[in-house]
């Protein structure tokens, strides 16, 4: 019996530092987050990203390049596929096989929010063609988001998408294929530019934390020495045991 209760407390001691890691991981503060925008359609578009999610308050600082310039240029955060971009030589339904909006549905999924430059963000407002910026800019602004997508971005599920692309060089939208969101536009309007993963952005150790005692020391290594150590008091817990009941 006393066997028994021994190699309970030392397995129930090696498994407590699995079960608080992912707590310590998520009360962890605000999230930074980057995205490197890729062309599609070979526009020739590309965007760099950053930004911080702090609860619900996402901050968003967005510069593309290669735009159309004078035309407006509706963006959105993605989410609902398997969080990835499609090739820039993928294939789509559009004319000459343009890549138009829905034929990414199974990769970055549907608008979960809107970048626009003022007002609403939500889906609502995904062709709010006067909110969005013209040509090439950095975009800039502070939104507040619902939890559940605020989860999901944080969980890295999150793509950002930049759609308007003059496929056929003529300097403005045009031609005879309908866009596949709204039919009363040309394609071009809102074909995908330029795609990019929403990616959380990775925690680096600050320089000399290991000699810098606990401040310097971060939660994963605590969580590994810590259960390492609980590890090695459960097992000695048991060769206490099996001792005092040889001698008994």
């Amino acid at each position: 019996m006393k066997k028994s209760l021994a190699l309970s407390a030392g397995l129930a001691l090696v498994a407590l530092p699995l079960a608080t890691a992912p707590a310590l991981a998520s009360s962890s503060g605000p999230v930074d987050l980057v995205a490197n925008l890729t062309q599609l359609n070979d526009s020739g578009a590309s965007a760099e990203l950053t930004g911080t999610l702090d609860g619900d308050d996402l901050t968003l600082t967005m510069t593309t390049s290669g735009l159309l310039e004078g035309a407006p240029h509706a963006q959105h955060i993605h989410i609902g596929g398997n969080g990835t971009c499609p090739a820039n030589g993928a294939e789509g339904s559009g004319a000459d096989g343009a890549f138009q909006t829905s034929d990414g549905a199974s990769t970055y999924g549907g608008i979960a929010v809107s970048l626009t430059t003022e007002g609403d963000t939500s889906p609502d407002s995904g062709l709010a063609v006067d909110r969005f910026p013209t040509g090439n800019y950095t975009y800039e602004r502070t939104i507040e988001v619902s939890d559940e997508v605020a989860d999901q971005i944080a969980a890295g599920d999150g793509v950002v998408v930049v759609h308007g692309v003059d496929q056929n060089g003529s300097g403005t939208y045009d031609g005879d294929v309908p866009s596949d969101l709204d039919p009363t536009l040309p394609e071009e309007a809102t074909n995908p530019a330029a795609c990019g993963t929403l990616d959380v952005a990775q925690m680096t150790m600050p320089e000399g934390g290991a000699a810098t005692g606990l401040g310097g020391t971060s939660t994963t290594t605590l969580v590994v020495v810590g259960g390492a150590a609980l590890a090695a008091a459960g097992a000695a817990g048991v060769v206490v045991a099996r001792r005092r009941a040889a001698q008994g």
